[in-house]
């Protein structure tokens, strides 16, 4: 059973985009500072690609996915899905505001 760590929660506001490729894949980049502590703190839990499962709210849809690193910036990915965008009426640009909790 997973388990949710208060000290791994983080609200902050980012920009979404589109991923430049064939597939519609749509991300919000997780800010340095963040994603440095959420690294740091779940390093020893080692998984697929690197990823970190998560809690997400935004608005009023929540749901858990998975953060996936990047290495040239390093900073964590968070895909959002179109389901998502669909409910929240959000596009490529908008500034999203989220709330985000690292389960481990």
């Amino acid at each position: 059973m997973q388990n949710l760590k208060p000290d791994l929660h983080f609200e902050f506001s980012a920009a979404l985009w589109l991923y430049p490729g064939k597939a519609a894949w749509h991300f919000v980049t997780v800010p340095k500072a963040i994603s440095e502590e959420i690294k740091f703190f779940t390093s020893a839990n080692k998984t697929a690609w690197g990823s970190v499962r998560v809690s997400v709210c935004i608005g009023q849809s929540q749901w858990n996915t998975s953060l996936f690193p990047d290495k040239r910036s390093g900073c964590y990915f968070l895909p959002i899905k179109a389901e998502i965008r669909k409910k929240e009426k959000i596009s490529p640009h908008d500034e999203v505001s989220i709330r985000l909790d690292v389960l481990v």
